[in-house]
């Protein structure tokens, strides 16, 4: 008995109206960027081969006491930490040669088309399109992802839903739109601790859909209010 290992090629569909020389360019779909990566969002240690404690440290605030001849302890630290465990993803896709024989592309293979390369402007597209696909993936897996998902790890609003130390703001009834983004906002800086408040790494995040209904509540502000009556200005 001998042993045959079977190469199963990514299914490749092609519509192409070929005829001669290259017609135009492709043309991808519009993609997300790792904005919340690319903003410094997150802290990105490189180099770490499984996994990363981070140690914690908590004070007591009211360490401060009233003077005495005697020495009293005063205040608690209390030193805990937080593992960060890596996760290994891939991406497996095989692409035919010969699927490109009889298009445009065969130019760019050379004279002995079946032996070639793949051709190189589609080489250099799928190697920019699997990193805009990436950085899509994982903008959305960092604030939603499940780790039990295929090609996911817990994300923000997953950990932050099992914290308990985590400050929740109860939810609008029927969703946020143009009309109460605004109200929605002010009651998350409301609840934003004051020993938070003014560290110079606070900062509010929001999804997509909520910038878009905050910049529509913007336009519906008249004048005669804010900053030289301007109404409600943009801060960023």
């Amino acid at each position: 008995m001998s042993n045959h290992k079977v190469d199963l090629a990514t299914t490749v569909n092609i519509t192409s109206t070929y005829a001669g020389q290259w017609a135009s360019k492709y043309v991808s779909i519009a993609l997300l960027s790792g904005k919340t990566l690319d903003n410094g969002g997150v802290t990105i240690m490189p180099n770490i081969d499984y996994k990363y404690v981070i140690q914690k440290g908590a004070f007591d605030s009211n360490f401060i006491k009233n003077a005495s001849c005697d020495f009293t302890d005063t205040g608690a630290v209390t030193l805990t930490e937080r593992v960060l465990t890596l996760e290994e993803f891939q991406i497996n896709s095989e692409f035919c040669k010969k699927d490109f024989a009889q298009t445009w592309q065969a130019a760019e293979m050379g004279y002995s088309v079946l032996n070639a390369n793949l051709p190189a402007s589609f080489q250099e597209f799928i190697v920019s399109q699997f990193a805009a696909k990436i950085a899509d993936k994982y903008e959305q897996v960092i604030w939603n992802g499940t780790n039990g998902n295929a090609g996911e790890f817990d994300g923000f609003t997953t950990l932050f839903a099992a914290d308990g130390d985590v400050v929740d703001v109860a939810a609008v009834g029927g969703g946020v739109d143009a009309a109460n983004v605004i109200a929605e906002l002010q009651k998350i800086v409301a609840a934003i601790p004051a020993t938070v408040y003014e560290k110079d790494d606070m900062y509010v995040y929001i999804g997509t859909n909520i910038l878009r209904f905050y910049i529509q509540a913007l336009g519906l502000v008249g004048a005669g209010s804010g900053i030289d009556n301007k109404g409600t200005l943009w801060y960023n």
